[in-house]
């Protein structure tokens, strides 16, 4: 099943959705291999039409490139995200914006060391700063920490859970925390500088979207999590959206493909 309005040739498209179905080191509720296809089940019900940017989804040039990898339980994780990195690689080359689908949040990682930015913004409720967890150099709460090995600095909006030592990290002058209650008035400083967003769909209060593995209360509204993708997209390389699965009826997936779709209307009308 295509993303929905995702019409376009690769050949002529802008925008290329990929499917990364890792669901390996899931430390609570598994399911997030369903992560992709339930976003596309999901969105079938949405306009094509967004009033906001008076534009069609389907006149973006946006292509589905389709799953990589159908992924359960791995023993490799690194080989995963070395294969899923040459995907993004060539998506790159032929001049695709890639929007990842998760899986969980690992896959971020494949994307990041793809596209080189300078900055990582994420949204999520965990700091993900650990040097492994559970023996686990790649477990989902390493994906930070992954990404500053290529960014120069990161910017983790509605974090509200870390260990001791990950709150250390942070504090160090290349990460900076937006905790939930200052996820509205936060706006991008970026000034000449490569940015690629990601959320993980923990960020949002779990009464919004339970469909996620590890859950986390006192979080964000779905509206500032749209705030936050909209006026970042203008400045983005690349876009995720992760840590969805089905142990819900619906609402991770459903939020989780309005945001893909508010990030292409607003990086396209940039």
């Amino acid at each position: 099943m295509d993303f929905p309005g995702a019409l376009t040739d690769r050949s002529e498209a802008a925008y290329a959705i990929v499917g990364a179905p890792l669901d390996a080191s899931t430390t609570f509720q598994p399911g997030t291999r369903f992560g992709p296809e339930r976003v596309r089940q999901f969105a079938r019900s949405f306009e094509d039409y967004d009033p906001d940017t008076d534009s069609y989804f389907s006149a973006h040039g946006v292509y589905d490139h389709g799953d990589i990898g159908a992924v359960g339980a791995i023993d490799d994780a690194a080989e995963y995200l070395t294969f899923l990195e040459g995907e993004l690689d060539a998506l790159q080359a032929d001049e695709l914006v890639p929007l990842l689908l998760g899986g969980e949040h690992t896959v971020s990682v494949a994307a990041v060391r793809a596209l080189e930015p300078d900055v990582f913004v994420c949204l999520d409720a965990h700091l993900d700063l650990r040097e492994d967890y559970a023996g686990d150099p790649y477990s989902h709460s390493t994906v930070t920490r992954h990404a500053l090995d290529v960014a120069d600095r990161a910017v983790i909006l509605g974090a509200r859970a870390g260990s001791e030592a990950e709150y250390e990290r942070a504090n160090e002058a290349d990460v900076t925390i937006v905790p939930p209650e200052s996820v509205s008035a936060w706006t991008p400083a970026v000034e000449g500088e490569t940015v690629y967003l990601s959320v993980d769909i923990d960020a949002v209060d779990p009464g919004f979207a339970p469909g996620t593995g590890t859950i986390e209360p006192f979080g964000l509204e779905p509206r500032a999590v749209r705030q936050v993708v909209q006026s970042v997209a203008p400045l983005a390389s690349g876009f995720d959206v992760v840590e969805v699965n089905d142990r819900d009826n619906g609402q991770a997936a459903a939020l989780a493909g309005k945001l893909l779709r508010d990030f292409v209307y607003t990086h396209a009308e940039s």
